[in-house]
């Protein structure tokens, strides 16, 4: 088989390349699809493959001077493939967007770790707030799950009404930083051994909700204070907390249930999927330290303060719930049966 006639068995793989490069180079929603089939190790893996082969072609094609018009063809695929594979990643805002306000809440929804974090915690905070409230139907709960020196500490320290200064919420605010993420990277380090991590959640739920209850009791000392202090900036830190062990467990998921893959790489890709969730996470903490620096110690009235609760709630429901639902099962239970089938098919 003479050269010519070798090269254009190859014309597929030519055509291959070309559109893959075409999907890369475009940058529009519209293609989001196209380039999305390219990425991945099977993906990287493919191009890298085409591309060198095209590098081959072109090297026949020089060596035994083919026609001109194939010749340039091949210069220009093998330009544009090594354009693609070697070129520097740009600032691409219309990209960042949609990697954060549609990619990341959706993975973020469909993880089962965020989910069992999510129960975990706020199932038992609001179970042990509701234990630590009502004292003549469970006696005792909230000393036996604190300590009597814990309440006691508590109702001093809330006794007096809030006030503050500059000079005193600035240094606050970087204290509720480290603090928040100390608790945060505990919950997250903790997440590999999944045991442990569900451990210190399940900890933390039952002190904060056993907290919460015990000074929601009409005859705790200081409770109005206590909830002025911790309304403002209890979504945020309360949220942040689920999330860092959520995190903390996908990676602990990863380690212990590779599903075929090789522990290296079962791991790499659950560290990948946990990205989000511990930058959302992040973000969470220092908005609950912001808060919780300036807002919450404050003297501002308790309705400036119950606002910005509900505000910060209805966001978080808004990014995590409304932005993470799947599009594509909400559209398959929009149509009939049998045009689900059909969509089914082309997707």
């Amino acid at each position: 088989m003479n050269v010519a006639a070798l090269l254009e068995k190859r014309r597929d793989q030519w055509s291959e390349l070309e559109q893959i490069c075409d999907a890369l180079e475009m940058r529009g929603k519209a293609n989001h699809s196209a380039a999305a089939n390219h990425r991945g190790a099977a993906g990287v893996a493919r191009f890298s493959n085409l591309y060198r082969s095209a590098c081959a072609d072109l090297a026949l094609a020089d060596a035994y001077q083919l026609p001109p018009a194939t010749v340039t063809y091949l210069h220009r695929l093998v330009a544009r493939a090594h354009n693609q594979l070697y070129r520097s990643n740009r600032f691409d805002p219309a990209g960042w967007i949609e990697m954060i306000f549609y990619d990341a809440p959706q993975q973020i929804f469909a993880d089962p770790c965020v989910r069992v974090a999510s129960i975990v915690f706020f199932g038992l905070f609001a179970l042990s707030m509701y234990l630590g409230c009502n004292e003549e139907l469970f006696p005792g709960f909230a000393e036996s799950m604190i300590g009597t020196e814990t309440i006691e500490q508590m109702e001093e320290m809330y006794e007096q009404p809030l006030s503050g200064s500059l000079d005193h919420y600035v240094p606050m605010a970087g204290f509720y930083i480290m603090h928040n993420t100390g608790i945060g990277l505990r919950c997250f380090a903790f997440g590999i051994l999944i045991v442990p991590c569900l451990f210190i959640l399940a900890y933390n739920a039952i002190t904060l909700g056993t907290v919460f209850g015990y000074m929601a009791r009409p005859d705790a000392v200081g409770s109005d204070n206590f909830f002025q202090f911790v309304t403002a900036h209890g979504p945020f830190e309360l949220t942040a907390i689920a999330l860092s062990a959520a995190a903390g467990l996908r990676l602990g998921v990863g380690f212990f249930f590779t599903g075929g893959l090789g522990r290296i790489e079962s791991l790499r890709q659950s560290a990948l999927r946990a990205v989000p969730v511990m930058a959302a996470s992040a973000v969470l903490f220092t908005l609950a330290a912001f808060t919780e620096g300036f807002l919450s110690p404050s003297p501002a009235p308790y309705i400036i303060k119950a606002a910005w609760a509900i505000l910060s709630s209805g966001l978080i429901s808004f990014y995590f719930v409304v932005l993470g639902f799947p599009r594509d099962a909400f559209l398959l239970r929009s149509v009939s049966d049998d045009d689900a089938g059909d969509f089914a098919d082309a997707t």
